[in-house]
């Protein structure tokens, strides 16, 4: 399956978005872009410090993050990116039109003890709850599918897929 839509893989902190975004992209073949890679220096220490971002530490991310999917867009590509306000995907749909998103849901507990599970990463368990409070779920009018993250990867990749192609 090929798409020519930049893919937002979505959703809060442990959900597996850099798992399933680099999978998803591979099945569309179309490349992969981790959003984490678009965050300045100053997130990440805020975030390693369990710091949680405000919106005017998120902008400069999101615009980056947007003008990466502007440039595929026609070309298709999978990017990850927490996304978790409408405003937020407001912004990047500005950036790039096409963009559709993929939200991996998952109740707190599952995507607590995966988190605690994942070494190497600057995002503590401790912002999980933050992550929750801030999350605000696509509305009917946003392009983009709810995936469940119970399963392996490559079950959760599968649902994306199937949710991807149901779109109109």
């Amino acid at each position: 399956m090929r798409t020519p839509h930049v893919v937002v893989v979505m959703g809060v902190a442990g959900t597996g978005k850099t798992t399933i975004g680099p999978l998803l992209a591979a099945r569309l073949g179309v490349p992969y872009a981790e959003g984490d890679d678009f965050h300045p220096q100053t997130n990440i220490d805020r975030m390693s410090a369990g710091v949680p971002l405000d919106d005017d530490d998120r902008w400069p991310w999101l615009d980056a993050i947007g003008v990466w999917a502007h440039g595929r867009a026609g070309l298709g590509g999978v990017v990850s990116s927490s996304a978790l306000k409408r405003v937020y995907r407001d912004r990047l749909r500005a950036a790039a039109p096409g963009i559709v998103f993929v939200h991996l849901t998952g109740d707190r507990a599952l995507i607590e003890d995966r988190m605690s599970h994942r070494t190497g990463h600057f995002m503590p368990t401790a912002l999980l709850d933050s992550q929750f409070a801030t999350l605000q779920p696509l509305e009917a009018d946003e392009a983009g599918v709810a995936v469940d993250v119970r399963g392996g990867p490559e079950q959760i990749t599968e649902r994306a897929v199937a949710a991807l192609r149901a779109l109109p």
